[in-house]
């Protein structure tokens, strides 16, 4: 990793100008660099009427609003994918009936599990990846233009692998995705982020470690990448989240690192504290307690504004917020 250098850097967004993104000014003596949304959980319990919970979910600009993939556990607690909009970012109507998605191949067989998305823009379309059961947990691919039409591509990986993020661009004219492996079940012996790459979503290779669980206790069962990376002027910033056990139970919290902007394996800056745990009664407390599991983010490039999306308590959708030359700073002042 590399030496910090003694003066901060201004860190810019390689992104769009989003005026309209939620927001909310850090609050009077908050110490922290990420900050919750004063009216959260901003999704309830049974948002539906034939839903549990709405969580782990992911959005993104659309039009004069947003749009965004959700997460969503029937009353049988069965999980599945749906589409939501929003004017605001933080009123959601979620569609009732679950995404129809164009099959390639008979063979990959009926979307009947499907948890955990991620949404990104590259080029054109727009592309969802997501926990898909296919003899074991896999990443699931599907892109659209239109959010009308949803085409399916084969499964990224072999079982047993989750949390699969694309990179909002290619690179080396390649399209790149984290992800964690690891094994059945809870996995407590394997969960760490690798690399891949592929020339056509089809085929990956060139799979790359970029960074395993640990060293710090906060971190120490497993590991997998957040959100979309997004692009700054200091490298890739990798929101995650990192996994601990307690007497009790396990605890998951969100950290950062910083990744190089052409070799994105190659890690510049890990900060050894996260940057949130659970606090709050809705991460505390809910059908699986404590957690905060970063899925989305909204990035305004004019002012550095981030609007951070996480699952609490594996029950609810939560927003919180962060200026991007604050974390950077932040993950740089901290780093292993």
């Amino acid at each position: 990793m590399k030496e910090m250098n003694s003066s901060v850097v201004k860190t810019a967004l390689i992104a769009d100008a989003l005026p309209n993104m939620p927001w909310e000014p850090k609050p009077a003596g908050c110490k922290e660099v990420v900050w919750r949304h004063s009216a959260n959980p901003i999704i309830g319990l049974h948002p539906l009427p034939k839903a549990r919970s709405v969580f782990n979910s992911c959005v993104m600009p659309w039009g004069e609003g947003f749009i965004g993939v959700f997460r969503v556990d029937s009353l049988s607690m069965d999980p599945n994918l749906h589409l939501g909009k929003s004017p605001d970012g933080i009123n959601w109507t979620i569609e009732e009936e679950s995404i129809n998605f164009i099959s390639p191949d008979p063979a990959l067989g009926k979307i009947t599990v499907a948890y955990d998305p991620r949404l990104c823009k590259i080029e054109d379309k727009y592309y969802i990846t997501w926990c898909n059961a296919y003899h074991g947990a896999t990443i699931g691919q599907a892109w659209t233009k239109d959010f009308k039409t949803f085409h399916q591509l084969e499964n990224a990986f072999l079982p047993f692998n989750r949390n699969g993020v694309l990179f909002p661009k290619k690179i080396d004219g390649k399209y790149a995705m984290l992800s964690r492996p690891m094994g059945q079940g809870m996995a407590i012996n394997y969960g760490d982020i690798f690399y891949s790459e592929s020339t056509d979503l089809t085929y990956w290779g060139k799979h790359r470690i970029v960074f395993t669980r640990g060293p710090g206790k906060w971190e120490r069962v497993k590991i997998g990448p957040g959100p979309i990376p997004i692009e700054t002027t200091e490298g890739w910033l990798l929101l995650y989240h990192g996994v601990t056990d307690t007497c009790d139970s396990f605890v998951y919290s969100m950290g950062a690192a910083l990744l190089d902007i052409n070799e994105p394996w190659k890690v510049l800056y890990r900060c050894k504290f996260p940057l949130m745990t659970p606090e709050k009664i809705y991460e505390t407390a809910g059908y699986v307690g404590n957690v905060v599991f970063p899925t989305g983010v909204l990035a305004d490039g004019a002012t550095g504004r981030l609007a951070i999306y996480y699952g609490a308590a594996d029950t609810y959708t939560a927003v919180a917020y962060a200026n991007i030359d604050e974390i950077i700073k932040y993950i740089k002042e901290n780093a292993w």
